[in-house]
């Protein structure tokens, strides 16, 4: 048996050395860009559902909002209506002349002219027993004693409750439609889902929560860029060591995977106007309502292709397959493309399908452009959102309305941008490693 020559053992231990880091880092990788996929779909799960809660359409344009904050009014209205002195007086007084005017119109009505046994005997009791002029010069201690029982604070109280009465019947008799219930038992369902009880809770709970998420989405962003700056790093320290560039490509091209996989999926850009606060005086008191959004939508690149292909619409189904074939399947395409040339023998790594796709296809792929377009697409929309937003702004003494835009790119732009700049560098590093090429 011929005996391994030490260079050659020293290449293969070499090899195996540099599979063994780079499979560390590719799992690190993949740990941080698994942890992102799953925490932006967890942020995008919380946002449609605090979007959902605090709809401007369940919420300002909500009839049960508008009647609760109304009742509300109204039943302190009552139990704190207060009378100056002057003010009872004068209430008094008007009672005082009804209370007259009553007993004056049943006067008029007992001295009519009986023709019945029965009148007769009634009017006759009547003027015996009842001195009509006394009741009159009680008329105003009367009105005082009535006024006194309305002011007092238990009648406030029933007052207040009766008003709250008509308000729930309002709302029972009008407003309690299918589309309210289904919008209760959503609200419900959100309110189970996070074990809170009410709006306030939900809102404290889920701002807390997306402020934990985005600082963890963005640590693992920086945690995959990371792995692949330590792999270009490996290129340029093994710049020479020939021996060792073609496992040291193909285990890039693992990291690209992982990096083009995250970038498909993960959340690109989040659209999110909404009134941050609409405040104004009604009856003396504030009316507020806080954070309604207007507009909330949060996609990623495959979720985009999905939406555009299930679109009865030809112009949308054919956008779809566009993006899908040259943003998704040529990167693909690509990446294997690369790998197949660099392992295979002469004659398959000459092929012209595989050449294409490994040196040509790149003009083709549109992940560049998908880059450009959502970048375009944000600094035109936050530009315009900004723009219209501005001019829902009011305040003055009656009304202060505040709007805040909260559009902004996701960590998967950064990761699929990422991808597209490591892929032209490995596309670069190809044509000098490539042994077909020269």
């Amino acid at each position: 048996m011929h005996e391994i020559p030490n260079a050659h053992k020293k290449k293969i231990f070499s090899r195996l050395l540099l599979i063994f880091v780079l499979s560390i880092l590719l799992c690190a990788e993949g740990y941080f860009g698994y942890q992102l996929y799953q925490l932006s779909h967890q942020q995008e799960e919380i946002k449609k559902d605090y979007s959902n809660v605090n709809n401007i359409s369940s919420g300002l344009f909500s009839v049960e909002q508008w009647r609760d904050k109304i009742s509300g009014i109204v039943s302190r209205q009552i139990r704190g209506f207060t009378l100056t002195a002057k003010q009872k007086k004068d209430l008094e007084h008007e009672v005082e002349k009804i209370v007259l005017a009553l007993i004056n119109k049943a006067e008029a009505l007992i001295n009519k002219p009986k023709k019945t046994i029965d009148g007769k005997i009634k009017k006759f009791l009547f003027k015996t027993f009842v001195n009509t002029d006394d009741i009159k010069n009680r008329a105003p201690s009367l009105a005082k004693d009535i006024v006194d029982k309305v002011y007092n604070p238990a009648n406030k109280r029933q007052l207040s409750k009766m008003a709250m009465n008509k308000f729930d019947a309002l709302e029972r008799a009008e407003y309690l439609d299918s589309a309210v219930a289904a919008t209760k038992a959503a609200t419900d369902k959100v309110y189970k889902k996070h074990q809170v009880s009410t709006a306030e809770e939900l809102n404290d709970k889920l701002v807390s929560s997306l402020a934990r998420i985005r600082t963890a989405t963005y640590n693992y962003s920086f945690g995959m860029l990371a792995c692949i700056l330590v792999v270009l790093g490996l290129w340029w320290i093994f710049r020479k060591r020939v021996e060792l560039h073609a496992t040291l490509f193909i285990m890039s091209l693992l990291f690209a995977f992982i990096l083009l996989f995250i970038g498909l999926t993960a959340s690109m850009i989040e659209v999110d106007a909404r009134i941050k606060a609409l405040d104004f005086m009604l009856l003396g008191e504030h009316v507020i309502f806080e954070n309604q959004v207007l507009f909330f939508q949060s996609k990623s690149i495959l979720e985009v292709v999905k939406i555009l292909i299930s679109q009865s619409s030809v112009q949308s189904v054919l956008v779809g397959v566009l993006i899908l074939i040259f943003s998704i399947l040529f990167p693909i395409m690509k990446l294997s493309a690369t790998g197949i040339h660099l392992l295979s023998k002469r004659k398959i790594a000459r092929n012209k399908i595989i050449r294409y796709f490994a040196f040509q296809s790149g003009k083709w792929s549109m992940a560049d452009v998908i880059v450009i377009a959502v970048l375009m697409v944000y600094i035109g929309l936050n530009g315009l959102l900004d723009s219209q937003l501005k001019s829902l702004n009011i305040k003055s003494d009656d009304l202060n309305v505040i709007t805040t835009n909260n559009t902004a790119l996701q960590p998967g732009f950064i990761i699929f941008i990422s991808f597209v700049l490591y892929g032209l560098i490995l596309s670069t590093i190809l044509k000098f490693i490539s042994p077909y090429e020269h």
